[in-house]
């Protein structure tokens, strides 16, 4: 029997047989779409997730800190100026370069009121890079977690890291938090409930969870499928629907402020290949060489014109969650 996580319904779920696509191992794993709220989730989780994050998965690389010279203190200049126009949303040359290289993680933090002592706790960061950037820009109150990281990393310039499960973290830490966010990971957490409570006791009265994540009410679910290349099985547990989402921010006492299409043209592309067999980190994939890749940069122009298009009309296959407690 097909049992949504979510909502609980068991009528008429759909089952489909989705393939581990981004490193090409080719497996097959079961997930199911609930007919009731629209959740797509895996059927059984694997007992050795571990594996499917290995050392080359792109958030666990290493964070590059020791470049040196002039044209590394350019890019940082211009890197600085860019994340200042995205967070804060002040300057036109730092709005300008965003214009030409965006940075949607840092951006989706422009519709939260952070100042630079603002506490933010960063779920499922990787080595951390974001934080990183935000270390950069005058934040001093950040930390990040990641069960996935080989051990705790404290960078030089006070951002910690911690090899913890939010469950875990919640238990020892006696801290509240302004924003706790959710960069694409929230998709891969086995127990949503528990974490939304951990959340919940992590946040100030006046705090704010943001959950960026793949949404299964979109253009490329209904068109691509089991090719659809934000399924990323087996890593991700369950791809919300906004439905999904507002049921279970409800049964813990948040609820939705507000809700940001923020899709790129990595929809279009990354499922193109998968239909094609070709995986993410495969010699000719966009993600690894352009150049040798099945698109031309037409193509890609047009698939970056359809996203900004679909995120107008609210059909774009990932969005960002801002929730606030009732």
């Amino acid at each position: 029997m097909l049992i949504c996580r979510i909502c609980g319904n068991i009528k008429d779920n759909k089952e489909y047989i989705i393939k581990e696509m981004h490193f090409g191992f080719g497996e097959e794993f079961t997930y199911f779409q609930c007919k009731k709220c629209g959740c797509l989730q895996i059927k059984n989780i694997p007992d050795n997730l571990s594996k499917y994050y290995p050392s080359n998965y792109y958030s666990l690389k290493p964070a590059n800190l020791e470049e040196k010279g002039i044209i590394s203190l350019i890019k940082k200049i211009f890197k600085r100026t860019r994340n200042s126009y995205a967070v804060f949303n002040r300057g036109i040359v730092g709005r300008i370069i965003y214009n030409f290289f965006p940075y949607d993680a840092l951006r989706s933090l422009s519709r939260v009121k952070l100042n630079k002592n603002s506490k933010i706790l960063d779920i499922g960061c990787g080595t951390g890079n974001l934080l990183l950037e935000l270390r950069e820009l005058g934040f001093i109150h950040l930390v990040g977690i990641d069960p996935y990281i080989e051990k705790d990393i404290e960078y030089k310039n006070g951002v910690k890291i911690l090899k913890r499960t939010i469950q875990e973290f919640s238990e020892s830490e006696n801290g509240k938090y302004d924003l706790i966010t959710f960069h694409h990971s929230f998709e891969h957490i086995q127990d949503p409930v528990e974490t939304l409570e951990a959340c919940k006791r992590l946040l100030i009265p006046a705090g704010i969870v943001l959950i960026r994540t793949p949404v299964v009410d979109s253009w490329a679910w209904e068109n691509y499928r089991e090719n659809w290349v934000q399924i990323d099985a087996p890593r991700h547990i369950f791809i919300y629907s906004r439905k999904s989402m507002e049921i279970l921010a409800q049964k813990i006492g948040f609820k939705i402020k507000e809700i940001i299409c923020d899709s790129t043209e990595f929809q279009f592309w990354g499922s193109e290949q998968y239909k094609k067999g070709i995986p993410l980190v495969s010699d000719i994939s966009y993600a690894v060489n352009r150049k040798k890749s099945i698109f031309s940069k037409k193509q890609i122009r047009v698939f970056k014109k359809l996203a900004r298009e679909f995120n107008l009309k609210g059909i774009g296959d990932q969005v960002a969650f801002y929730l606030v407690l009732r």
